[in-house]
């Protein structure tokens, strides 16, 4: 695998100003790292999953104005896109990396698999400590899950489940000094296992007759 990891250089990407330049840093410096990445990452899930599991990069094409505050691939068992269905995510803001299994609001079934993960909350607390939780991908902000009580979480996943908008990620953040980053062997194992760790959660998503074992 080519893939070396992520340095400072890339972060910058988003401190230009403008969409045409920023675009521009993130196809040049990112989406090539993304692209080593993502294709290990989905070839090792391939296995995991005993399904066949399509890389997706996010070229932001509908932005005509603002450019992107963050940038990511999506892994998902769709060869044509990946947003209406859970799908495992590895990108980047302005000061840290993340790792998600992601169910966003375009998610047709998002209901069902809100029930699901209601009526197992305790393969919520069952995850390390330093795993996060976010209800919106466009923001920074998330939740540890151990600061989190089972009221709080039911609270998060019901809105998921109620809210049209409503979405939910499950992961982990790596800050932009974190040395992880910066070896590409150890973060690819690193991404791996949360991706594995994470598996039930995705498994769970679907309608029962659908899992994969």
């Amino acid at each position: 695998m080519d893939f070396t990891g992520f340095s400072q250089h890339d972060f910058d990407a988003f401190s230009i100003e403008g969409l045409d330049g920023r675009m521009k840093a993130i196809q040049e410096r990112i989406q090539p790292k993304f692209q080593q990445l993502g294709t290990a990452l989905s070839e090792e899930l391939t296995m995991e999953l005993n399904k066949e599991m399509f890389l997706h990069i996010a070229k932001h094409a509908r932005r005509k104005v603002n450019p992107p505050n963050d940038t990511w691939l999506g892994i998902a068992d769709n060869k044509r896109g990946y947003k209406k269905h859970p799908h495992f995510q590895v990108g980047m803001f302005d000061d840290h990396v993340f790792v998600w299994l992601a169910f966003i609001y375009e998610m047709p079934d998002k209901a069902k698999a809100a029930d699901r993960f209601l009526e197992q909350l305790d393969m919520f607390e069952n995850l390390p400590g330093e795993f996060v939780i976010s209800p919106d991908h466009m923001k920074k902000e998330a939740y540890a899950l151990e600061n989190l009580s089972e009221e709080e979480l039911s609270t998060m996943l019901k809105r998921f489940r109620d809210v049209k908008k409503g979405e939910l990620l499950i992961g982990r953040h790596y800050q932009a000094g974190d040395a992880v980053l910066q070896d590409g062997e150890a973060f690819f194992n690193e991404a791996l296992s949360v991706m594995r760790q994470l598996i039930p959660f995705y498994q769970l998503s679907f309608e029962k007759q659908k899992q994969y074992q």
